[in-house]
């Protein structure tokens, strides 16, 4: 009798633990936000035979699913298109299809798809003036929008599988080679628009976000898309280890081959389709728009923790008030364009070093193409005052950390502004000023964007003694 009642309290506790166990994951995906991918329940669906068989299945059998997908029968349903979060020029899709180089939107749901102009374009290059803009205008040949009837006419009954997490960047390297463009554009606005899934993303930046497995240049060949000091390559690599790579060839290989895919889950990334949104003609930044999606604060913290610790410093470094500050001068003063006037890069100089000698501060005045791509990053990592005159070096801002004392200080020709540094670092959470002359302002109190003749010369003035006492009343910051 105590044998048989042991047996079905075993039973009922197992049947508990086990709802418990399913309750948790439910409720830990719900809570984090987490939107996951429809494709595996869909594909799941196809193969009830192989996903899930027996242990007398072979390994290879079991794989079936992951490689096509079919629906022999009209009772078997094609998945549909489903747009996970969208943004002009940053949009999420879960199964999306390409044939022949063309992208399919499967759906019978048409009011739940954006404008076709706000997703993708005909990634030519970008160029000023009512032709250029109605020559990006995407037509058939870049994206279709159908139903699961006309998928079935057109696909057939079956569709090659390309599982997992993939960028597609649909542009022309017409910017993407451009470190800032790349770093504080594309990849931000891309990681951005990912971590939108996961709203509750913690300082920590750990996240159950899947890494993205592969990444689609769909316009760009494999010499066509890094920068001249390498960096771009550095920033994919190390935040995505695993992550592989398809060019301009491989595209047209995927199209040759007359045969359907579908992807499982896609972000996909337009310049000339984020162009059509408020927030880029407010700010002329693409990744402006990603920004309208919904995220957590501290979205970035998970990109700066693992690029920051493959250059083999703790993630943490630079935060908080309490360390003995940092302050890095980037100078252009050898560059030839876009430069101070030497007495008055001397005189910032001397009043930083003044600062240095006072109060202990660490100071470095540094070019930044004179430093590796791993000591650009540690020492942007321990900055917490970053400066220089507008220019590419600028960039490094974005693996600072974004503490209370956090500043960018850009230098501009008087009465010229550009939002390339200060939206980059108000989107990070940290405070912003520009400086003409002996005159600054902030964020709240911006010009507007101007390029005067002087922008792009040599005779750049800058008072230091200005830019070191706004250096003192942001270190004094608690």
């Amino acid at each position: 009798m105590l044998k048989l009642v042991s047996s079905v309290s075993s039973k009922r506790e197992g049947i508990l633990l086990a709802l418990l166990l399913v309750s948790l994951l439910w409720v830990s995906g719900t809570n984090l936000g987490i939107r996951e991918s429809r494709s595996a329940s869909l594909v799941q669906d196809a193969f009830p035979e192989v996903v899930g068989g027996g242990k007398d299945k072979l390994t290879g059998d079991r794989e079936q699913w992951r490689v096509q997908l079919s629906w022999p029968t009209k009772e078997k349903r094609i998945p549909q298109t489903n747009v996970v979060n969208h943004a002009p020029g940053w949009t999420i899709f879960d199964n999306l299809y390409v044939l022949n180089g063309t992208v399919y939107v499967v759906t019978d749901e048409l009011e739940t798809i954006p404008p076709r102009e706000r997703m993708i374009s005909t990634a030519i290059n970008v160029r000023n003036g009512k032709e250029a803009v109605a020559a990006r205008l995407p037509s058939d040949q870049e994206m279709r929008i159908i139903s699961t009837e006309e998928a079935r006419k057109i696909f057939g009954t079956a569709v090659g599988v390309i599982d997992g997490v993939t960028w597609l960047v649909n542009d022309p390297p017409q910017f993407i080679t451009h470190y800032y463009h790349w770093a504080a554009e594309l990849f931000f606005g891309f990681w951005r628009t990912y971590s939108s899934l996961d709203p509750s993303l913690p300082v920590t930046g750990h996240t159950p976000l899947a890494a993205i497995r592969r990444i689609w240049f769909a316009h760009t060949d494999s010499d066509h898309w890094r920068d001249y000091a390498h960096m771009n390559e550095w920033i994919l690599r190390s935040a995505f280890p695993s992550l592989t790579s398809e060019y301009l060839n491989d595209w047209k290989e995927r199209a040759e081959l007359g045969r359907p895919f579908i992807l499982d889950r896609v972000i996909f990334s337009d310049r000339a389709a984020a162009m059509h949104g408020l927030d880029f003609i407010r700010t002329e930044r693409i990744a402006a728009e990603a920004f309208t999606l919904p995220g957590s604060p501290h979205w970035w913290s998970t990109i700066r923790g693992d690029i920051v610790k493959f250059a083999g410093l703790d993630e943490d470094i630079g935060s908080g008030t309490s360390h003995t500050p940092v302050i890095t001068y980037i100078s252009r003063q050898e560059w030839g364009r876009r430069m101070l006037r030497q007495e008055d890069h001397e005189k910032l100089v001397e009043e930083l070093n003044a600062l240095r000698d006072k109060h202990g501060y660490e100071v470095n005045i540094v070019s930044m193409d004179k430093l590796s791509r791993i000591e650009q990053i540690r020492l942007a990592a321990r900055t917490t005052i970053m400066m220089g005159v507008h220019g590419n070096g600028l960039t490094s801002l974005v693996w600072m950390y974004p503490s209370p004392r956090a500043t960018v200080i850009e230098f501009f020709y008087p009465g010229g502004f550009a939002h390339d540094y200060e939206y980059t670092t108000r989107s990070l959470g940290m405070s912003y000023y520009g400086v003409w002359g002996n005159e600054t302002f902030t964020s709240l109190d911006l010009p507007p964007v101007k390029y005067p003749e002087g922008f792009q010369g040599n005779d750049i003035p800058i008072d230091g003694t200005v830019v070191a006492k706004l250096c003192q009343d942001r270190i004094s910051v608690k």
